[in-house]
């Protein structure tokens, strides 16, 4: 559990897939293995009811029962989720209720397509925001346009006390250092993996990208070298084999990655509600560097 201490929101935060059946049901038995081998690769913490879970394909029921499942088998590991996808107010109030008494230890808001208003954007999440004692952390979630924060609108909900960190979408370098100038004790999260050590050279405390859902064994080990050894020469060089990854995976994600993750043991279909499926030619170029990754001994 989050202890409130600062650098506790830094670091990798892995994604968490969502394995459906052939009638794309929720295959919860894969699910749960699955988190067990995410809080296996050394993620700081793991990120449910996300993006890359399909979460916009998920009913409440769904995503609540995923946090539990994530909560139970994560090993320790802090588990946040998404908490305001709801369409009215109202519902939004009772999920982020809900989703807080699932054990999770953080709660994440999307901006809900209000990012172009500064003024709007930090009411509605500052108000939100006093229906749960947890900490909250920001995701500029493409699902829902606008969805870019500015620094000022960011700089004044870190004041807040309750926002700790946000995963920024921004795929601008010069978008990203403005909400690093104003982080404060927060953790600025870089989403774009093109960026990710220029961002990292720049402050940016952690990483919560596509990529952590089938390789956060990656993130970790160049997060310890830049960060904790200091070694930023050898943080380059993982970070050129994280380009390999993101490259592999970006066609056809979210399917994509679930192959990547089924070549690594764990029985995930690449079933998708939201629709991405994988080319025979996209299936061999990710078995080619399952291959080059096992053999250099990177997964």
């Amino acid at each position: 559990m989050f202890t409130g201490k600062p650098e506790e929101f830094r670091g990798i935060y892995s994604l968490l897939l969502t394995p459906f059946k052939e009638d794309k049901s929720i295959d919860y038995d894969v699910y749960a293995q699955y988190v067990e081998w995410q809080a296996s690769r050394g993620s700081h913490h793991l990120f449910s009811v996300c993006g890359s879970a399909e979460m916009t394909c998920l009913s409440i029921e769904e995503r609540i029962k995923c946090a539990e499942i994530a909560v139970k088998h994560a090993c320790g590991t802090e588990i946040v989720a998404t908490a305001n996808l709801e369409k009215t107010w109202q519902n939004q109030v009772e999920e982020v209720k809900r989703m807080e008494q699932t054990g999770v230890d953080g709660l994440v808001f999307v901006t809900r397509g209000v990012g172009d208003d500064d003024d709007q954007l930090v009411n509605y999440l500052s108000e939100l925001a006093e229906y749960t004692t947890l900490p909250i952390l920001l995701y500029e979630f493409p699902g829902f346009n606008p969805h870019c924060m500015s620094g000022e609108a960011y700089g004044k909900l870190v004041a807040n006390g309750k926002f700790k960190g946000i995963k920024d979408t921004t795929c601008s370098l010069e978008l990203i250092k403005e909400k690093i100038a104003v982080q404060g004790e927060s953790a600025v999260l870089q989403a774009n993996i093109p960026y990710l050590f220029d961002a990292y050279v720049a402050g940016a405390r952690g990483v919560c990208a596509t990529p952590t859902s089938c390789g956060a064994n990656l993130f970790r080990k160049m997060y310890d070298e830049f960060f904790v050894e200091k070694d930023i020469q050898k943080a380059r060089e993982t970070y050129n084999e994280i380009i390999l990854l993101d490259n592999c995976i970006d066609s056809g994600f979210n399917a994509s990655a679930k192959y990547l993750v089924q070549l690594q043991g764990i029985p995930m279909s690449t079933v998708t509600r939201a629709g991405a499926t994988l080319s025979p030619a996209r299936k061999r170029s990710i078995e080619s560097f399952h291959e080059y990754a096992t053999q250099k001994g990177l997964l």
